[in-house]
């Protein structure tokens, strides 16, 4: 088949661990940098006429993507760097397939790095790192996707304003709908946690390969504490990392000119991007994700594959919740041996670089990919409260008829919403639950949804001691709590 000049192709992908001993220690950019010079050539590099960048939380910059064409020796006409988002690095490279097709733009570097390891230990010390600081009067990159709220008064009142506390509330509403008791959803999340353990183990750019049992996941120590039930540390994204991963597009004809071998490229072949409410009181049910069921159908539709055809996925994996709800809501069944649901180990394991995780993703799904010509790969991003989504379909043929996008948002946005009520106070019963644990280990804080008379749902916390103990020793779900001023709850 007659390649067309301007379908895009995937030539770079280069990651990079930056461990203690590391000298010198690398600030992010120059660590964006070591990634992409360990997936492409200089001369690649050299001709980037684009750098899209994921915002870094471990430093400060006005406009990195122009620093690192510097350090490249590029010199980019656009540079872009977008709000906070796990589904940013695969919301970026669609885009970049769509503008590198429209003759837009020739050569697109991808990529993002965090150095929190560093950062916090300077910090504790009372000390900032010496790293390249832009000044103040620098013009922005230009950001197109933007950061989205992720919490409103009532989140913040009710203590439901961070990833470690939501997804746990999520994740008891799977296990309710299940019908499973704690103990048994407790094994099953630990079971399925240990499959990405092992495939962190065997990947060598995870940034912790020690083997663990599904006991040792689920059992809480001492290095393994207990964060939000009931989830340990162990099933909690790991941000602690010193990370960084980069992306290389460009046209077939341009990855001609540039010499680079038709066998180590890899071919975007569909892209889709979606959300769900932004708000998760305003869901219709806690453990559903009509954006990801929508969305990924419309990926796999418009690469003419099923779910079945797909030969390897990677599912973004911040904790157990968001890889069950995506695995339902895609038809991916949970613990098939042959086919696991992350080529990386996920980011308890592998890394959670805070909004960089799916440009390892995607790297490492390339790297598969090229070492097993004839094969196709779906890789999810999710941003948020498992809010923003984006999708990716890769292969080592090209694409019938060049990289395609769909707009799904619209289908999403028709389908029920429920009613957020965050004035509401009186007695109802409580839909889902978490527990809070402090670092020492002791339960903190309940955090509940409720659903009210009419139907509407409002977020609370019981902060009562006895009766945070005592959500651990019963069942919760359907007990009726009031809700008083300050989204403070009682039991009874």
């Amino acid at each position: 088949m007659a390649l067309d000049p301007t379908t895009p192709v995937l030539i770079g992908y280069g990651q990079v661990n930056q461990r203690d001993d590391a000298s010198p220690l690398l600030d992010p950019v120059d660590l964006i940098a070591a990634a992409a010079r360990a997936g492409a050539s200089d001369s690649v590099l050299r001709s980037v006429d684009s750098i899209r960048l994921v915002r870094m939380l471990s430093w400060r910059y006005r406009d990195p993507g122009l620093l690192l064409g510097h350090r490249l020796g590029a010199s980019p006409t656009t540079t872009e760097y977008i709000g906070d988002g796990g589904n940013g690095p695969q919301t970026l490279l669609n885009r970049a397939c769509m503008d590198i097709s429209a003759g837009k733009t020739n050569v697109v570097l991808i990529g993002g790095a965090e150095t929190w390891r560093t950062r916090m230990r300077l910090k504790k010390q009372g000390l900032r790192p010496d790293w390249t600081q832009q000044p103040d009067d620098l013009p922005k990159a230009q950001n197109t996707v933007g950061t989205v709220p992720m919490n409103g008064p009532a989140e913040e009142q009710s203590g439901l304003d961070r990833p470690a506390h939501v997804y746990p509330l999520f994740e008891q509403a799977i296990r309710l709908s299940s019908g499973r008791t704690r103990a048994e959803h407790s094994r099953a999340i630990a079971e399925l946690w240990s499959t990405f353990n092992a495939v962190a183990v065997d990947n060598d750019h995870a940034w912790v390969r020690t083997p663990f049992t599904a006991e040792e996941i689920a059992t809480p120590s001492p290095a393994n504490r207990l964060i939000c039930d009931p989830y340990t540390k162990l099933m909690n994204s790991n941000n602690s990392v010193e990370q960084a991963a980069a992306l290389v597009l460009t046209s077939v004809a341009t990855a001609r000119s540039l010499g680079v071998p038709q066998e180590d490229w890899i071919f975007p072949v569909a892209g889709t991007d979606a959300h769900d409410t932004y708000a998760i009181s305003e869901r219709r049910r806690l453990d559903q994700s009509p954006a990801i069921r929508i969305a990924g159908r419309a990926v796999l539709k418009l690469a003419g594959l099923g779910i079945d055809d797909v030969d390897l996925v990677d599912v973004y994996s911040c904790f157990p919740s968001a890889v069950q709800i995506a695995a339902a809501e895609l038809g991916l069944p949970l613990n098939e041996s042959d086919r696991p649901l992350t080529v990386t180990g996920g980011l308890s394991f592998a890394g959670g670089p805070w909004n960089n995780y799916v440009s390892h993703s995607i790297a490492t799904m390339a790297e598969r990919l090229r070492e097993n010509p004839g094969t196709s790969g779906l890789v999810t991003a999710n941003g948020g409260y498992l809010t923003k989504h984006a999708f990716g379909i890769y292969s080592t043929e090209p694409p019938a008829h060049g990289f395609r996008w769909a707009e799904t948002q619209s289908e999403v946005d028709r389908l029920p919403t429920v009613v957020a009520d965050h004035t509401w106070t009186g007695s109802a019963a409580i839909e889902s639950w978490t527990v809070a644990y402090d670092r020492e280990g002791s339960p903190k804080t309940g955090l509940v949804a409720v659903r009210t008379p009419a139907g509407a749902r409002t977020l609370a916390a019981i902060v009562d001691p006895d009766q945070v103990r005592h959500m651990l020793d019963s069942e919760p779900a359907g007990t009726s709590v009031t809700v008083g001023e300050g989204r403070v709850a009682t039991i009874g």
